[in-house]
């Protein structure tokens, strides 16, 4: 059987931690950000571990 191949849109989003967990950046920091409050923009900074409903999904995507 061939190898499986990486997703590379995912690639570029999905970072694995030595753990084992996913991590990804917040949506909505992109554009129209001035009408975002302080706090908002705040909240929305640093990046998050990926839902566990979501991590087996991501996972066959990074072909782990």
């Amino acid at each position: 059987m061939p190898k499986m191949k990486t997703h590379s849109g995912a690639k570029k989003r999905f970072k694995v931690t030595g753990t084992g967990k996913i991590k990804r950046n917040r949506a909505r920091v992109r554009h129209l950000m001035r009408k975002k409050t302080t706090k908002a923009k705040r909240h929305l900074r640093g990046s998050v571990v990926v839902h566990p409903a979501e991590h087996a999904r991501i996972e066959r995507l990074l072909a782990m």
